[in-house]
């Protein structure tokens, strides 16, 4: 399986810079890299000759670029189809979005098609977030939104245009928009490798947990009750950020795409849940961004691991629950005005009495 790393951000966010510095790093790898191009945005000359007329074009250090002006599945099918036969040599694939680009179609093609499900493993969605001009673009541009909700890390570049309290205030609206993403500020696309490649952020049979980190102030009865529940996935709990009280001070926005979480001690009916998970998809599905869990199942002595987007559902099982271990479920939902309330009932309706 050939590792597939989605770059997505708005106009001027700073992707290029990234993917320029990513191209130039001394790491060993051989890079294929797919612009999903529609003329907004280029890469620059010295990454990728504007004038040529062919659509692959190898580089000087191995790497490779192609331009794509069609359809994304057949771009990698063809990669596929070169590197079987020796004609293109690489270990993985960056596609780097349009800045005005909804990144979910770009996601749902390594579901939807079979050939390049076979060939190609979707590793993560990273974000780029322009500090300096991010929350106009948040109140103005629903796929700026979109590009926050479905991104399992958010880089936030130009941190040095605005204050610190600006910057704490950001990061703050973007925890709440999508809680499951590591945040991570970079500068000039100075972010280590590490921390774009092998995330494992679609990969359901990773190491998995939701540790939830409040920024509420009060105590609740219900944790999901709370407005302001936020969480980090597991593979990576490196927020840079601090997790005190200040959000009260913090000037309020409201984006159409929000998250919270469900937890419960009580276990599932895995029949009754299926079947409720499937109506919530069948209705909301297209609102449904981003969604994932670890999931305690009667019968069942293994945690359950599931995740989606839009209508697109997976799960499998992860490692056996320890004796030291507190059995319960934890899952985060991404989505565009969902109906939190009938979620969260008909979920509770679906654990045993």
């Amino acid at each position: 399986m050939i590792p597939v790393t989605i770059l997505t951000g708005f106009l001027g966010s700073g992707k290029t810079t990234l993917l320029k510095r990513i191209l130039n790093e001394p790491h060993g790898m051989k890079i294929a890299v797919i612009e999903n191009e529609f003329g907004e945005e280029n890469i620059d000359n010295e990454i990728l000759v504007q004038e040529t007329n062919e659509q692959i074009i190898q580089m000087s250090n191995g790497c490779i670029c192609c331009t794509i002006r069609g359809d994304l599945a057949r771009a990698l099918e063809d990669l596929a189809n070169r590197k079987k036969a020796g004609t293109l040599a690489f270990d993985r694939v960056v596609i780097e979005t349009t800045g005005l680009a909804n990144p979910g179609p770009v996601a749902q093609t390594f579901f939807m098609d079979n050939t390049v499900a076979d060939e190609f493993l979707l590793d993560a969605i990273i974000t780029l977030v322009d500090a300096k001009h991010a929350n106009s673009q948040l109140d103005q541009h629903e796929v700026v939104q979109r590009q926050v909700g479905f991104a399992d890390r958010l880089f936030v570049t130009k941190s040095d245009l605005v204050s610190a309290d600006e910057l704490e205030s950001l990061k703050h609206r973007l925890l709440h928009m999508n809680p499951r993403a590591a945040i991570k500020v970079v500068n000039f696309g100075d972010a280590d490798i590490k921390e774009i490649f092998d995330l494992r952020g679609f990969n359901l049979n990773s190491k998995l947990e939701i540790d939830p980190d409040f920024l509420a102030e009060d105590d609740h009865d219900h944790a999901h009750d709370d407005d302001h529940d936020h969480s980090t996935c597991g593979h990576d709990h490196s927020h840079d950020h601090e997790h005190g009280h200040h959000h009260h001070h913090h000037a309020h926005h409201d984006d159409k795409i929000k998250s919270f979480v469900y937890r419960s001690d009580k276990p599932f009916d895995p029949n009754r849940l299926e079947d409720f998970l499937g109506g919530i998809l069948q209705i909301y599905g297209e609102r449904l961004l981003r969604y994932k869990g670890v999931l305690y199942m009667k019968g069942v002595d293994r945690k359950v691991v599931f995740q989606g987007v839009h209508q697109m559902m997976g799960s499998d099982l992860a490692g056996k629950w320890m004796p030291i271990e507190k059995k319960n479920s934890k899952m985060v939902f991404i989505g565009i005005e969902l109906p939190k309330d009938l979620i969260t009932d008909g979920l509770d309706a679906c654990l045993v009495k």
